[in-house]
């Protein structure tokens, strides 16, 4: 009998190990089904409206846990739960039968101070502390995943903010495969050595999905895929176009976010 001996194994198209080896005999393995507790946010599926499935507010009014904003926009919006059905290519065939919409009542004038979010959420800080991510190593990642559709195609941004200790931001763009079309995005987040996350039940982690922010909130030139220290004001996204904005009654969906430990994403845990 003989011993293959490697540190690793991994597919020739991945960048990263699929079965890692350590030197005391036993193995990491990424595997992609059958896992469980793996998802951080809570209703990611977008499955409960205990508020209600419709309303023009801001805030928390439709789906629990995904709070919508706008401000200044020159229009209302409609935050609320809508059902998929079998035309909705992708998330449909993964098992995913509601989504959150957030529909403008009309063309927005994307002024300085103009906002829209399609969704915040905030993780307790507890359950992050408790995860097994090592934020403090930039070698130790989490994977943020959603599906998402919008009426009108444009760069977008979304982000990680860290609240504890000094506030710190991860920002990257997505953007769709076409309009009107579901396009799942997969990001993978490295740790940080600034990130501090307290074993409390306080806001540990904000993830924003933004449609729209107006120049009060970007500033040109900010660094993406890279940890910045936040502030109030311009730090949180590049300028944005106002394609989206402005083109009248737009809609952005969104469906199937989760938040896990580790470089993978793996499937949905509904």
């Amino acid at each position: 009998m003989s011993t293959i001996k490697v540190d690793g194994i991994r597919s020739n198209s991945a960048t990263s190990d699929a079965i890692t080896l350590a030197s005391n005999g036993t193995c990491t393995a990424n595997i992609t089904n059958n896992l469980s507790n793996r998802n951080l946010i809570i209703n990611g599926a977008m499955n409960v409206a205990q508020r209600g499935t419709s309303s023009t507010s801001s805030g928390y009014y439709t789906i629990d846990r995904f709070r919508s904003d706008i401000g200044s926009a020159s229009t209302t919006f409609t935050q609320s739960q809508q059902d998929l059905s079998s035309s909705d290519t992708g998330p449909w065939e993964k098992g995913f039968r509601k989504y959150k919409r957030i529909a403008l009542a009309g063309a927005g004038t994307a002024a300085a101070g103009t906002y829209v979010e399609a969704t915040a959420y905030r993780v307790e800080a507890q359950d992050l502390a408790s995860s097994g991510w090592d934020y403090t190593s930039s070698s130790s990642y989490i994977t943020l995943q959603f599906w998402f559709r919008c009426s009108t195609n444009q760069t977008f941004y979304a982000a990680i903010r860290m609240d504890d200790g000094t506030a710190r931001m991860f920002s990257f763009s997505f953007t769709a495969s076409a309009n009107n079309t579901w396009t799942k995005v997969t990001k993978n987040i490295p740790g940080n050595s600034g990130i501090t996350i307290n074993n409390d039940t306080g806001i540990g982690m904000s993830i924003f999905i933004i449609p729209y922010y107006g120049t009060n909130f970007t500033a040109d030139g900010t660094a993406l895929d890279t940890w910045n220290t936040y502030g109030s004001g311009t730090t949180h996204f590049p300028d944005m176009a106002s394609t989206w904005l402005t083109a009248g009654a737009s809609t952005f969906d969104l469906t199937g976010v989760q938040l896990e430990v580790g470089s993978v994403a793996t499937d949905f845990e509904h």
